[in-house]
């Protein structure tokens, strides 16, 4: 249905949802909470196609001539093909097209189509378009299209401009994600493995705590080359499009290999720039040595960057910690059904919206509704814990650092190691992150593991057999589970495997 959308009203109530067991202070999302959200007006003044039926004046599209057939949806795809001098030439024929040639989207095509010195070498202008056509702001047309009126070309503007407080506040109570001072490794063993939670003073003996701040990264590493999702850039350039761009999904600056880049060491060491925290005990695959899979993160972005819903790698677990901003996280179970994704038979292929801010318009209203619904804030100096298999939706809700881990906990009824054994023997397909010349990650885990954790290793396949329906060798032998209420020998080390509150096991 065309719409007539002029605004998007933002909520009152500028408190945020603080959970229990910590603080928060307060930072912009906050601050921002109380004003009603305005989009302002589009830069080229084209409005919702339902104002159109409020116009008296003329509709552009009537000049279009035999491009008219085509429905607005259609003509965008078609131009998506278009190249950098037709795109210019078909905008100069009139208001209408103009407008349709101008989106930032199939400039950023071009860009990302150019040889790669070409695109290094072109500075960023503040936007895709004037940064291929290298043409500064001042430069620019300021071409009146305020008689073109279009959804497909409205709303990616609108979502660009939606106000965050409005869908990250006043979280329900019931919804509030837990917010703890900090944890043992054998508090988080035994309940905290299979939950999400924010831990408030965990990192702040970190040196990148006080150190990271956007300038120093700016001054320090301004020339070293980082990964943002499909360009190669130099933080300096990278910091030049997070004052200024019109994405409305910003680049995402998230690099695997930041610690060789910047020259920095992880671990315990004198000179450390952080360490993974205590409470999260040993990682699983570090048995895999140098042959781990990717793991760790240097995550950077703007205000509206963030990750649509997904699940991490290969059934790991992992931990985000904030260095400088805030993030917003909307959480669900593995096994619940998040409005909107939708997720093929064998979970390869997740179909979301194209963008956080059109899942945050249609489907953050009916999510938050659910009872498997988790929200927080994880601020700076926090770090939140992600269970694994849980489906996660991450937006900064400033210009923010954060630094991440994937990991393999230990806890004692080994659910999460029996996932991840699961993940990489059932689903070989789906396994990311590896070496290529590593052609069997699951026989090589277990390989390991056999070395170092044989008797976890015994009782977590066991497990991980029961769950998949399968028999071990071993059972079929002694007889055991021929018949309700048969015996035989255990790997357990003790304690039914229904026992407690922790890790959900299969009984």
């Amino acid at each position: 249905m065309p719409s007539a959308m002029a605004s998007i009203p933002g909520r009152q109530d500028a408190s945020l949802a603080n959970g229990v067991g910590g603080s928060h202070e307060p930072n912009a999302v906050e601050a921002s909470a109380s004003r009603p959200s305005s989009i302002p007006s589009h830069p080229l003044g084209v409005k919702p196609l339902g104002n159109r039926y409020l116009s008296a004046g003329p509709n552009a599209r009537a000049s279009v001539g035999s491009w008219a057939f085509l429905p607005d949806e259609m003509l965008a795809v078609v131009l998506e093909h278009v190249d950098k001098s037709d795109l210019l030439s078909l905008g100069a024929t009139c208001k209408f097209l103009y407008a349709f040639c101008h989106p930032d989207e199939l400039w950023k095509s071009l860009f990302l189509e150019l040889p790669k010195e070409r695109g290094q070498s072109l500075r960023w202008q503040g936007s895709w378009r004037r940064t291929v056509l290298a043409l500064p702001k001042e430069r620019e047309a300021n071409v009146d299209c305020s008689n073109v009126f279009s959804d497909v070309l409205h709303r990616p503007f609108a979502c660009t401009n939606i106000d965050l407080a409005q869908f990250v506040t006043n979280i329900p109570k019931a919804n509030q994600m837990r917010r703890l001072d900090n944890l043992t490794y054998e508090q988080y063993a035994e309940r905290w493995t299979e939950q999400p939670f924010v831990l408030t003073n965990c990192i702040q003996d970190w040196p990148v705590r006080s150190q990271w701040t956007m300038d120093r990264l700016l001054q320090d590493y301004g020339d070293v080359e980082f990964r943002a999702e499909a360009v190669d850039w130099r933080f300096a350039r990278y910091r030049s499009y997070m004052r200024e761009n019109r994405d409305e999904s910003p680049l995402y600056l998230f690099d695997r290999k930041f610690a060789e880049k910047m020259e920095i060491k992880v671990g315990r060491e004198a000179d450390a720039a952080y360490w993974r925290p205590d409470c999260f005990g040993p990682d699983l695959f570090e048995v895999l040595g140098e042959e781990r899979p990717a793991h760790r993160w240097l995550i950077v972005g703007p205000e509206r960057s963030g990750s649509t819903f997904h699940k991490d790698p290969n059934g790991t677990s992992a931990w985000n910690a904030v260095i400088q901003g805030a993030k917003y996280w909307i959480m669900f179970p593995p096994t619940a059904q998040v409005p909107g994704v939708y997720v093929s038979r064998d979970s390869s292929e997740v179909t979301s919206p194209l963008s956080i801010a059109e899942w945050l318009l249609a489907f953050h209203g009916e999510a938050r509704r659910l009872p498997e619904c988790v929200e927080g804030i994880c601020s700076a100096g926090e770090i939140l814990h992600v269970p694994s298999g849980w489906w996660h939706l991450v937006v900064n809700t400033e210009s923010g650092v954060a630094l991440t881990q994937n990991f393999v906990p230990l806890s004692p009824k080994l659910n999460l190691l029996s996932e991840v054994l699961l993940f990489l023997r059932d689903k070989p397909d789906q396994v990311s992150g590896f070496a290529r010349d590593i052609g069997n990650p699951y026989e090589l885990f277990t390989e390991r593991l056999r070395r170092e954790y044989p008797e976890v290793l015994a009782r977590a396949l066991d497990l991980a057999d029961r769950k998949s329906g399968r028999k071990r060798k071993w059972d079929t032998a002694v007889g055991r589970g021929d018949e309700e209420g048969a015996t035989g020998f255990s790997f357990g080390f003790g304690g039914g495997d229904g026992d407690g509150d922790g890790d959900g096991e299969i009984a």
